[in-house]
């Protein structure tokens, strides 16, 4: 069974899950995980009148199975690595190296396509809200909480609309408050939870920036219902 419609249903329950709690958050600001967390983010960007912005963060697949995260990358930052998981598998991060160049190389590449030359927001003494469209190993999350933390913020939240009650654990560790109304035990992967599922192109990153907070109602897809 589904929980979401899709991207922008899941957003809005998110949305609804942290609305109450504005007054917490000083002076807020929602940083989306592209591509998929996005259009999650700019749902609760509107709902909290708070910026949007991304931050491009990428998985480092395994070499056997590229959807199955062991790693990711974020900004120019060292790599963070499933220790656990590389060990099982018989794989040293010199073995990953090649993937690390190639991620990092796609990484800028979406973040001068999304920022056009744009700066980055600044995080210091701000609420951080990091958002993507759900949570599987975490590692990739994990990525980006650190690179987060090196901009001096004043707290620091994940918020997911569904995760694996494991990756949900590990990434604790790194946030200040991990938000995830949905933590199914037989989890199995993200897409699963969607009834519409589909990816999303840097034109779909593109337009969802353009309408975040107080901005206009993208005609169309992932705006349906309530």
């Amino acid at each position: 069974m589904t929980l979401f419609r899709d991207r922008g249903h899941a957003g809005r329950e998110l949305a609804r899950e942290l609305r109450s709690r504005r007054a917490e958050f000083h002076d807020p600001v929602v940083l989306a995980l592209p591509r998929g967390g996005v259009t999650v983010a700019r749902e609760v960007a509107r709902d909290l009148d708070a910026p949007l912005d991304v931050l491009v963060a990428r998985k480092i697949g395994a070499p056997f199975h590229e959807e199955f995260g062991i790693g990711a990358v974020c900004g120019d930052d060292p790599p963070v690595f499933d220790d656990w998981t590389l060990e099982r598998l018989g794989l040293t991060e010199e073995d990953l190296a090649p993937a690390v160049a190639r991620e990092r190389a796609e990484l800028h590449r979406r973040e001068e396509a999304y920022r056009r030359g744009r700066p980055a927001l600044s995080l210091r003494g701000r609420t951080v809200i990091v958002v993507d469209d759900g949570l599987a190993t975490g590692v990739t999350a994990r990525a980006a909480l650190r690179r987060i933390r090196g901009r001096a913020p004043e707290r620091v939240l994940l918020a997911v609309p569904v995760g694996s009650p494991e990756g949900l654990a590990l990434v604790g560790e790194e946030a200040d408050e991990v938000i995830c109304p949905h933590r199914p035990v037989d989890f199995t992967a993200v897409g699963l939870w969607y009834d519409d599922f589909a990816q999303l192109t840097d034109a779909d990153v593109l337009a969802a920036l353009r309408t975040g907070a107080g901005g206009p109602s993208p005609a169309g897809g992932d705006r349906s219902g309530p």
